[in-house]
C-alpha cells in the first residue's frame, strides 16, 4: 500500500500533473469535451487504465464535462498511486 503524501510532497508531486488540483483529501480534474460521446469514450479509457492499476477514480459526467477525483481511501488522502494514475490519465489527453 502507498503512504499518504505530506502536504509538501503533494505540492511537489502536483507539478508533474499541473491540470490537477487538491481539494480536501483528493485531487481533481475536469475536462470539457466538444461532444457528449467524446466524454463517454474518455471515461471508458479511464476505466481500462484504472482496472489495470487496480486504483479507481470517482467519475462524474455532466453532458460534455467529465470530472475525476482521485484519493486512496485506505489512507484517507492522496498517495503516489493517485499521482501515477493522474499522470496516466493526462497522457491519454495529450
Amino acid at each position: 500500500m502507498s503512504d499518504l503524501l505530506a502536504q509538501e510532497e503533494l505540492a511537489v508531486a502536483l507539478k508533474k500533473c499541473p491540470e490537477w488540483e487538491q481539494e480536501k483529501t483528493y485531487i481533481t480534474r475536469s475536462i470539457e469535451f466538444e461532444e457528449f460521446m467524446e466524454g463517454i469514450d474518455f471515461v471508458a479509457v479511464v476505466g481500462e487504465i484504472a482496472e489495470e492499476a487496480q486504483h479507481h477514480p470517482d467519475i462524474s459526467v455532466k453532458y460534455t464535462k467529465v470530472t475525476l477525483k482521485l484519493t486512496t481511501h485506505d489512507v484517507g488522502g492522496v498517495t503516489d498511486l493517485d499521482i501515477q494514475l493522474a499522470q496516466r490519465i493526462d497522457n491519454v489527453l495529450d
